[in-house]
């Protein structure tokens, strides 16, 4: 059996080991590395293949082609892994505030705060609970409580949550009312929640505006300035029919009007390509102001292209209907 594990360096293997554990995935290191690996081969040879008869058989495009596949597959898993991460962190962090009050109100009938803490893991907070109670079993396994809550707070990116641990570990340490200090911690974790979304809901101007320029505002404009590109063209198709030596120069010697260098089919490659590619960052840039996580905005990409790419075709194919009706001829394409 072949170990993949072997193809990266020792740094490599345990970051990629962390990224596993916090994004709660049950998969070995090696297990990860062969389906990258493979896919990334598979990909490779299909997008070199598919681009070799695209390109009329040009080698260097191919290869080209066919690595950009296989790194972005790569570049897939690596963001499917923060996803994951990150919506993990959402949710505890969403539901640590009431999981305190729990473990506070289960504090104050005088039972331990590891029992505490098991107590008030209720089925509502998933996965969170679940590691709540291994946290449990490494307690009663020998694992000492400020261990096993350091453990706990590093399960998640969360600061939050690593913050509570450790100030519980401090708790522990040094005495004092845990009761009081799970009620000022859920107090303070809401406080926070609620400025939050008060700071989100200023910002919604905001989201408005870049989502009105990112689904309509570029995609209508790369579409007009397409159409009038093809109407310049259809113009100096005409002159230069009529005139094949080009125009005479104006006044001025050096003055000589030329056609242009862009080609209609140049030109709308690249407004294909901006669209996308104007899509994808607006949708990075409306979740980073709505909720203050770049990889949140990997949900709202798809709905960002389609509606992009649909403006784009829409607004062409009615100014392509304008013109149509002036008589230039302008078609939809």
């Amino acid at each position: 059996m072949v170990n993949f594990e072997r193809l990266v360096s020792r740094n490599v293997a345990r970051y990629l080991s962390d990224e596993l554990d916090l994004s709660g995935i049950k998969m070995s290191v090696n297990k990860l590395i062969e389906m990258t690996v493979i896919g990334a081969l598979v990909l490779f040879v299909a997008g070199s293949a598919l681009a070799f008869l695209l390109f009329k058989y040009n080698i260097g495009i191919s290869v080209l082609i066919g690595t950009g596949a296989g790194a972005g597959l790569v570049i897939a898993i690596y963001a499917y892994l923060e996803y994951v991460i990150d919506k993990r962190r959402a949710f505890v962090e969403n539901i640590l505030p009431d999981y305190i009050q729990l473990a506070a109100a289960n504090l104050r009938s005088g039972i331990s705060l590891d029992n505490a803490m098991v107590s008030a893991a209720r089925p509502e907070f998933k996965f969170f609970s679940d590691d709540i109670k291994n946290m449990d079993k490494q307690i009663y396994s020998g694992e000492t409580m400020q261990n096993a809550l350091t453990m706990l707070g590093k399960r998640y990116r969360s600061r939050q949550l690593q913050h509570l641990m450790r100030m519980i570990n401090e708790s522990i340490r040094y005495g004092g009312s845990m009761n009081d200090l799970l009620k000022q911690m859920a107090k303070d974790l809401r406080n926070q929640a609620i400025i939050q979304k008060e700071i989100s809901g200023q910002l919604f101007l905001y989201t408005i505006f870049i989502t009105f320029a990112v689904l309509i505002g570029a995609p209508a404009l790369y579409a007009l300035t397409n159409k009038m590109i093809a109407v310049t063209d259809g113009v100096w198709g005409g002159i230069l029919q009529s005139n094949p030596n080009g125009l005479p120069s104006t006044g001025v010697s050096f003055i000589r009007p030329t056609p242009p260098k862009v080609t209609v089919s140049q030109y709308y490659n690249f407004s294909i390509i901006s669209v996308i590619m104007i899509a994808s960052l607006g949708s990075l840039i409306v979740s980073v102001i709505s909720n203050g996580s770049v990889l949140r905005g990997a949900k709202y990409l798809p709905i960002f292209l389609v509606v992009g790419i649909v403006v784009f075709y829409v607004v062409g194919v009615v100014i392509s209907a304008m013109f149509a009706s002036t008589g230039t001829g302008v078609g939809a394409g």
